[in-house]
């Protein structure tokens, strides 16, 4: 008898566990996000790292990031920037990272040119074609959701 509600439990655990979700593809989401059959797409990664100014004022350098900041705005509510952030304190001068919603590397370095510290050598650009989920993209509409204080 315990053997065989043992073996009626196992069977119903493995009922459960072998129950597939159905995936739901949004063929209309899809093709509105350029995404391929993977639900991928091309974007152009950029690592900022520190730049060859070393001699801007206090003044100088507060006026040229948020000139950064605005540019930063500005070319994700056009949705060409799809991430940006900066990176905590390192040693490798790393300073933040932007992901342009480009599919070439010449497109990002015109948004790139756009950027007030990068014109001022505060920061320094490096680009590279990335093949990432096209979901990305949303990211800043649901930052906009979440996001309790404006930078």
């Amino acid at each position: 008898m315990k053997n065989s509600i043992l073996i009626l439990l196992l069977l119903l655990c493995n009922f459960g566990f072998s129950q597939e979700t159905e995936v739901k593809f949004d063929e209309n989401l899809a093709k509105s996000l350029n995404a391929d059959e993977y639900g991928m797409k091309k974007y152009v990664f950029c690592l900022l790292k520190s730049g060859t100014n070393t001699t801007a004022s206090k003044e100088e350098t507060k006026k040229l990031f948020e000139g950064h900041m605005a540019n930063i705005n500005k070319l994700a509510k056009e949705g060409k920037l799809v991430v940006a952030g900066p990176f905590m304190k390192n040693d490798r001068n790393y300073r933040g990272i932007y992901i342009f919603n480009v599919e070439t590397v010449d497109e990002a370095k015109a948004l790139v040119a756009t950027d007030p510290a990068i014109k001022a050598n505060l920061l320094e650009a490096e680009l590279t074609p990335w093949y990432c989920t096209a979901a990305l993209q949303e990211t800043v509409k649901i930052h906009e959701k979440i996001a309790k204080t404006k930078m």
